[in-house]
């Protein structure tokens, strides 16, 4: 699959918005990562001052793992269909934690072991579930790209409808395991060091998902270079829409925030598919899955938040909302020296 080259936020917007900060009533950088994202938007809206946030949309993706079945979850994959019900419903965390952030959310199934649900939530279902990446391919060839597609399109129908600022987030039991190969298999990091505890498993659950991943990277590794391969051999329905999303608000200068292990996994393949793609992109918060960690290293972002969140569903991204729009309302409505009559800073000796 082809992308179309990704252009750079605005860097003339980015100038002026660091221009501005050093004449508010403040001394320069005191409102230090605030000042930094407020530059970011601004480049992403291509405007100084940027405007407040219209439309936050945060978009879950649902599917499941065939891996599931060598149990790394602490959760049965039953959990999966529930859970998304619960979020079409309104009554998940990340519903709870997108009201805060003044942002609406839609969950998208695109491979979760059920019947199918309401035509609004599998509109752009792949399959039933994701094959297990221990034994085979999670996908066919066919399903990556129909899966990449999905996300793009998702994307597209959220860009076209007003969002100007996307919040990914992730539902499905196994796709930590599925996502810590990807990343592993990407940087090269050993499996004890990619692994982490996911929905809280002990330590025999973490034995045997290390295992797991041990056994997908055999097939995996040589496939580094390879975005598409990869998702088809290691990923899933889900994290190949994800990969296609992230790419896509890009292309659509769209800021986009991440969330954990798993969105952040699609990220990586996405800068890959579409370099300079994370250009659009936050990091959200820090999990403390392990595999985050080294993807965020690999992107070279720094999250916005780090409250130990392992949910997923886009709740640490869904935090940092506010974040991002205490920035702007700093950089937009905050007096200058000049405005104010306050004095500047003062001479040097």
């Amino acid at each position: 699959m082809q992308f179309p080259p990704i252009t750079a936020p605005d860097a003339e917007a980015a100038r002026a918005a660091r221009a501005r900060q050093d004449t508010l009533i403040k001394p320069p950088g005191s409102l230090g990562r605030l000042e930094e994202l407020a530059t970011w938007v601004a480049a992403c809206q291509g405007q100084c001052p940027p405007q407040p946030f219209r439309r936050a949309r945060v978009v879950v993706f649902a599917g499941d793992h065939g891996v599931a079945a060598d149990g790394v979850s602490a959760y049965p994959p039953a959990v999966t269909a529930q859970m998304v019900a619960g979020i079409a419903a309104g009554g998940a965390a990340i519903n709870a934690l997108a009201q805060v952030a003044a942002a609406t959310v839609r969950v998208a199934d695109l491979a979760v072991d059920a019947e199918p649900g309401p035509a609004a939530v599998t509109a752009h279902r792949i399959r039933r579930g994701s094959g297990n990446i221990t034994t085979g391919d999670a996908l066919s060839p066919e399903q990556t790209l129909a899966a990449l597609q999905a996300g793009r399109d998702i994307a597209d129908e959220e860009v076209d409808a007003g969002a100007d600022l996307l919040v990914i987030g992730d539902m499905g039991i196994g796709n930590t395991t599925a996502a810590t190969v990807l990343v592993a298999a990407v940087v090269g990091a050993e499996p004890v060091a990619a692994v982490g505890r996911g929905t809280g498993i002990d330590d025999a659950g973490w034995i045997r998902k290390t295992a797991a991943v041990r056994d997908a990277l055999f097939r995996a590794h040589p496939l580094r270079d390879k975005p598409v391969r990869l998702l088809r051999t290691a990923g899933g329905a889900d994290l190949a829409a994800m990969t296609g999303f992230c790419a896509q608000a890009a292309l659509r200068r769209t800021p986009l925030l991440l969330d954990g292990v798993a969105s952040t996994a699609a990220a990586l393949l996405a800068e890959r598919l579409a370099p300079g793609a994370r250009r659009w992109w936050q990091a959200g918060h820090r999990s403390p899955e392990p595999a985050h960690a080294l993807a965020l290293a690999e992107l070279d972002l720094e999250p916005i938040l780090d409250l130990g969140l392992r949910l997923g569903e886009g709740t640490g991204a869904a935090l940092a909302v506010p974040v991002l729009r205490a920035a702007v309302a700093a950089l937009t409505s905050m007096a200058t020296f000049t405005e104010a009559g306050v004095c500047g800073p003062a001479p040097q000796p």
